[in-house]
């Protein structure tokens, strides 16, 4: 018996939440398959997509996790292999070591018949995610295993808030062909910040979740406005302020850095709207001689999700 599944990619921070905010993005994501084995333990039998993973169990996200899992049920010795099919970009800013954990986790449990709900997988992923990035945070790992738009009240306790989303919220992002490394883009922050923007920025938090709540959207674009990280990582991404400037001439709500970047995201009122504002935004990378890839998304897309065998 195999078990396939689908681990989406998603959107840390969104713009005015480090760290604490995140949602889910229909495409792109991981496949991973998962198999009783003769081994004793998780093993990677084999990885696509990508050269630059590693195979052994112990450092690789996906089976770490899994095998976290498979421990706390006291099942630490069964065997069990991954395929890991990798199916979107590295130091992209679209949580890729996430979906990886994320998947492996999903995986493992719908293999052994489910044992564990959504939210008892969360710690594993996450410890999953953390080897690759060395931070304990739920802000992709969270969206990408739950689906839709996600409130990290506290990390290390787990404490999530599922936020609703509004209908006719969708999302351009931009995928600009560099990379920016999690580890990185986390060591230039600062660790203070001024009164004025700490005022600003919980002000722009609160009002936005407001917003999703009463799907207004006039209310999500006033406040989608970062006051903190995205001027503190914007030099990291070649052409950053044409971009956001193309998105909100486009009519998108806001524009900012997803995760650590260097992808750019937009939200916006409608499909159509997003897949016009995500060609200019691409349009802008394109005149500074910079390949990208464009994704549209709903906001509220599906979490992991287990797939047909071919």
């Amino acid at each position: 018996m195999e078990i396939r599944v689908f681990a989406p990619a998603s959107v840390a921070n969104v713009g005015v939440g480090f760290d604490i905010l995140g949602f889910a993005l229909e495409a792109p994501g991981d496949e991973i398959v998962a198999r009783f084995g003769n081994c004793r333990g998780v093993r990677i039998r084999e990885i696509t997509g990508t050269s630059r993973l590693p195979l052994e169990a112990s450092k690789n996200t996906a089976s770490f996790s899994a095998q976290a899992l498979l421990d706390y049920l006291g099942k630490g010795e069964l065997g069990i292999e991954l395929d890991i099919h990798k199916k979107m970009p590295f130091g992209s800013g679209l949580g890729s070591s996430a979906a990886s954990a994320v998947g492996g986790v999903f995986a493992v449990n719908a293999l052994l018949g489910s044992p564990l709900s959504r939210r008892q997988m969360l710690p594993f992923a996450v410890l999953g995610e953390q080897i690759a990035d060395g931070a304990y945070h739920a802000d992709n790992v969270a969206p990408s295993l739950l689906g839709g738009m996600v409130l990290i009240r506290d990390n290390r306790e787990l404490d999530i808030i599922e936020l609703p989303v509004p209908d006719e919220l969708y999302a351009a992002v931009v995928y600009p062909e560099m990379e920016v490394l999690t580890q990185a883009s986390r060591g230039i922050l600062s660790p203070e910040v001024p009164l004025a923007n700490c005022i600003s920025q919980t002000g722009n938090l609160g009002g936005f979740i407001a917003g999703l709540y009463r799907s207004d959207y006039a209310l999500l674009g006033r406040t989608l406005r970062d006051h903190i990280i995205e001027p503190q990582r914007a030099g990291l991404i070649p052409s950053f302020p044409a971009v956001k400037a193309q998105a909100l001439a486009s009519q998108a709500l806001g524009c900012s850095i997803s995760g650590a970047g260097p992808s750019v995201f937009a939200l916006f009122l409608g499909k159509e709207a997003a897949q016009k504002g995500g060609d200019g935004m691409q349009e802008v990378f394109k005149k500074a001689g910079m390949l990208s890839t464009v994704f549209i998304s709903r906001v509220g897309a599906n979490g992991a999700h287990l797939l047909p065998n071919p």
